[in-house]
């Protein structure tokens, strides 16, 4: 089984070369894809360098935002199993055995790695609200029981991956999955992780203002094809 490893990554000099590493270091079979989404920070270079280790490196000719940069990378593919990957350091890629084993033993087809069921550390407090309020939400619209809807750590199916219809260019990219997911009629198995997770002055570029755009997103696509 390989594993396709993609990576949305915009302005993160400061922590590219150790997530890369990081990812590098599983013992998996495994291709890694990232999409630089116009950084102007020096990130571009970085990857640049980082394509000599094997790493494919595709860049955006102007800033499309997150969803725009992940269905890049979904467009060109080629193992067995797809994990998207933050470009910060906020989540451990030593989970991602954990979040591998329900497709391998037939479980399931879709795997969201949950915050809330495993080590979360350094998450503010209105974060882990906005968090839970989206996630009630989606499971109120749609009759599930999820955990963790704002995961980065999403991993399904080659299969399941082609028949993902994106259009959120921003962060409606995470509901929206979740949603095209969830209307195909798969179940979406969690696992317990760990996070760490940052503060915006050391980078993190989520904000309150985007949860308008994550309700948004979740009541177009329940009411909608």
């Amino acid at each position: 089984m390989k594993l396709s490893v993609v990576m949305p990554v915009y302005n993160e000099r400061h922590t590219i070369r150790d997530i890369l590493s990081q990812v590098r270091a599983v013992d998996l079979e495994k291709e890694i894809v990232c999409v630089d989404d116009f950084s102007t920070d020096g990130t571009w270079e970085i990857l640049q360098e980082e394509a000599k280790n094997g790493t494919r490196v595709l860049r955006h000719s102007q800033n499309m935002g997150k969803g725009a940069a992940v269905r890049t990378g979904l467009e060109r593919v080629e193992g067995d199993v797809v994990i998207i990957q933050d470009a910060d350091l906020e989540y451990d890629p030593q989970d991602y055995h954990a979040l591998l084993d329900p497709i391998r033993s037939g479980q399931a087809k879709v795997v969201y790695g949950s915050r809330f069921l495993g080590s979360r550390r350094d998450m503010a407090g209105l974060h882990s609200f906005g968090n839970q309020l989206v996630t009630a939400t989606t499971n109120l619209l749609f009759g599930v029981a999820l955990t963790d809807m704002e995961t980065c750590y999403k991993v399904f199916t080659a299969d399941v991956a082609g028949k993902i219809r994106l259009t959120s260019p921003r962060w409606g990219f995470d509901p929206e999955i979740t949603a095209r997911i969830l209307k195909l009629g798969h179940r979406i198995h969690e696992v317990p992780i760990n996070y760490r997770g940052r503060e915006h002055s050391a980078g993190k570029k989520l904000s309150w203002k985007d949860g308008f755009t994550v309700m948004f997103t979740l009541l177009r696509c329940r009411l909608s094809d």
